[in-house]
């Protein structure tokens, strides 16, 4: 189900310009089937999330797939523009396929592959977004657009048949009632918020339109906020925030999404700039996909490092570290640009850094929340990433806008220096959010950690595990047990209490 969130993603931003000129209508008109995916995205997430942790998980999935398999059926017809808009809409119902997902794993697999697994998921979306730009601007490119929808029309519906199959029955979890108020206070609230994100730049930042959007966005958010605080069985639960892992993952989901679209956006649009304009390269859309595929390399490779980096500095260090290392990438970018090679480089660095920062964030999140809320945690946490990808896309075409000469169709070299240094900041935060993970003894902390990352040989040599502490049947005091391999078998005599102020083995 990833790699179906991936290409709902990928027939968004890639495909604009062609809808554009297929539907005859203007390029802001045509960023419409990248807005009207984000938001319904936003708005059916934190409701599936909430259905998902209760019996009806199996059916939620298989309607999502549903949707998404109708949606791109209906875009991929010759039947005009506002059809299109219609099935763009119904895909984004896939956006919210992933916390479902990883909900199931965590409740159906042992630790040992749960964990793991729910890495993996969380990275597929991420990875997947480099793998499914250069596939569908292929097929768009010598296809035509609407043999890439059909493309995901299939793989959605082998996503549905392989769901029918394997998706494990839900109908013994714990029914969970729906927060209607809190659904459509949260839907109205982000639906202004990502409104004015995406369209903030067509309209004027400070339009009467943009103000009343960022209004109706502050308030309805501020009323679903406190609605929720005080409701018994909320949408969201925002107390589990008080939890110093989930605020963490929380706000790091925004700024690492923000981060990670704010760089896509600016290396699409720059390789896709005639060559002697601001630095442009003057490839094509197929090329511009191509040079995303090492940010997909990274975000994979980040799957296989981050176990190794567990067993050697602590889980509670990555998010700091994947951030700094991002950070280092967008200042290459503000320096080194001028060749697919030095993009190429550029990509990989931040895309393993951002895979490590997406791998770690389940294992945050369900480590600090009970079973119940699993769906629920991980779908707010989808939904700020979604917030983050929207403002990221929108902030670059701000900034590259702001920096466009007057007649002039492309932007200055200096707008994506500024952009870079912008997305240096925003890791710089993402940085200090990382730092907010509470603290623990250096050894436990390997420990929970490697097992997070299915790393059992990892946690079976730290030298902090041992056994619980069993009574001592010669006398009062409770002694611990040594080490499993130096165990005293149950034949042997009882071992009599240690002096005290001797340290157990």
């Amino acid at each position: 189900m990833g790699i179906v969130v991936a290409v709902v993603s990928s027939l968004g931003a890639p495909l604009i310009p062609k809808i554009a000129t297929a539907d005859g209508v203007s390029v802001t008109d045509a960023q419409w089937s990248l807005t009207i995916t984000l938001l319904v995205g936003a708005i059916a997430t934190p409701i599936m999330g909430r259905l998902g942790d209760g019996p009806a998980r199996r059916t939620v999935m298989l309607t999502g797939l549903v949707l998404v398999t109708a949606g791109c059926a209906l875009a991929a017809l010759p039947t005009g523009f506002a059809a299109l808009l219609v099935g763009r809409g119904l895909q984004g119902a896939g956006l919210g396929l992933t916390p479902l997902t990883i909900a199931t794993a965590r409740d159906s697999l042992p630790p040992h592959r749960a964990r793991p697994t729910m890495a993996m998921l969380s990275i597929t979306t991420v990875a997947g977004v480099g793998l499914g730009y250069p596939v569908t601007g292929l097929i768009a490119e010598y296809g035509g657009l609407h043999l890439a929808y059909w493309f995901g029309a299939v793989v959605s519906l082998v996503a549905l048949l392989i769901a029918v199959w394997i998706v494990p029955s839900s109908r013994h979890l714990p029914r969970a009632r729906l927060d209607v108020p809190g659904a459509v206070l949260l839907g109205a609230g982000l639906a202004a918020l990502i409104l004015w994100i995406s369209e903030g730049d067509a309209w004027g930042w400070f339009s009467p339109r943009s103000v009343v959007a960022i209004v109706v966005a502050v308030v309805t958010t501020a009323t679903w906020a406190g609605y929720e605080v005080r409701h018994q069985r909320p949408l969201v639960d925002l107390r589990l925030l008080r939890h110093r892992g989930v605020l963490a993952a929380d706000v790091t989901a925004v700024l690492a999404g923000l981060g990670m679209y704010l760089l896509i956006s600016l290396v699409v649009q720059l390789v896709q700039t005639p060559v002697g304009t601001a630095g442009g390269l003057g490839g094509s859309v197929v090329v511009a996909g191509l040079v995303l595929l090492p940010f997909s390399a990274g975000s994979f490779a980040a799957s296989r490092i981050t176990p190794v980096a567990v067993s050697r500095g602590g889980g509670r260090l990555l998010i700091p570290a994947a951030s700094a290392l991002a950070l280092a990438g967008m200042v290459l970018f503000g320096l080194l640009r001028h060749t697919i090679g030095e993009l190429v480089v550029v990509m990989a660095v931040v895309g393993l850094a951002v895979g490590t920062v997406f791998a770690v964030m389940p294992g945050m999140i369900t480590r600090a929340v009970p079973a119940q809320e699993t769906g629920s945690a991980m779908s707010f946490n989808q939904v700020l990433r979604y917030v983050g990808y929207a403002t990221g896309s929108a902030l670059s075409a701000a900034v590259l806008a702001a920096h466009t000469p007057s007649g002039q169709p492309y932007p200055s070299a200096s707008g994506y220096t500024v952009a870079a240094f912008i997305g240096v900041a925003l890791w710089l935060m993402s940085l200090a959010a990382g730092a907010l993970l509470p603290a623990r003894h250096q050894s436990a902390d390997r420990e929970v950690d490697a097992q997070l990352l299915g790393d059992e040989k990892v946690a079976d040599t730290l030298p902090g595990r041992r056994e619980k502490p069993r009574p001592d049947r010669s006398a009062a005091t409770i002694t611990p047990m040594r080490d499993p391999s130096e165990r005293i078998s149950q034949s042997s005599a009882p071992v009599p209490p240690k002096p005290s102020g001797e340290e157990s083995a």
